[in-house]
């Protein structure tokens, strides 16, 4: 959400993706209460698109508003929600990798390659956001490729509601503590056009993902 965007008929969709991309890759915060105000100075827009795009994000859950002082924030992330988000991610998303392993071509390996090498950077360096980054691009790189919009927009739609609890838990844990590289697994199964391989790899990913984050909502006042 740093650079400023171009004054067009599309503002509205920018400053929605803008916003999205700042939730899914955590950088809104959780418990960091925002406003409208401070979203369009820091997107360089008026308060109008931003108001759209916040009324979309909080209509697909990923944003509350306080109904005092109006003020944003990330929903709470207590035990019953993730336990719901986690089944809901075990459900759709190593779904969504079986369907891509049967659709895998060399140019989706090499480019799963080259982002899985990102992510494996970011974790050497302890670079947050680079791993943010770069572990949403593999996923959904993975999950374009299986022709299931459906299924993709729900897939979507719940990395908004955990990207901001994914990021406390890189920060908790450090770079040691997401080091299983669930990716190599996924890759070697979509090479061999292994459809429960890329299942299994993906669930194992999420699930060991969704357990430190549980970890860490439990460890929480």
């Amino acid at each position: 959400m740093r650079k400023p965007l171009a004054d067009q008929t599309a503002v509205h969709d920018q400053v929605y993706e803008a916003i999205r991309q700042a939730l899914i890759t955590g950088r809104i915060a959780p418990g960091k209460g925002v406003s409208l105000r401070s979203l369009a100075a820091e997107l360089n827009v008026s308060p109008m698109p931003v108001r759209d795009a916040v009324r979309r994000l909080v209509a697909e859950r990923a944003l509350a508003i306080n109904p005092v002082n109006k003020r944003l924030s990330v929903p709470s992330l207590t035990a019953d929600r993730l336990e719901q988000l986690s089944l809901a991610r075990l459900w759709v998303e190593p779904e969504l990798a079986a369907r891509a392993a049967k659709n895998t071509d060399t140019g989706l390996i090499r480019q799963l390659q080259a982002i899985d090498a990102d992510v494996d950077e970011a974790l050497r360096l302890g670079d947050v956001d680079r791993y943010m980054t770069a572990n949403h691009a593999f996923h959904f790189a993975l999950y374009e490729r299986a022709g299931a919009e459906v299924l993709k927009a729900m897939a979507g739609g719940l990395w908004l509601q955990v990207g901001p609890f994914m990021r406390v838990v890189f920060g908790r844990v450090g770079a040691d503590g997401l080091v299983a590289d669930r990716h190599a697994e996924a890759i070697t199964a979509l090479k061999a056009g292994d459809a429960d391989g890329a299942r299994r790899a993906i669930a194992a990913d999420l699930s060991e993902g969704m357990d430190k984050m549980r970890a860490a909502v439990e460890a929480s006042p």
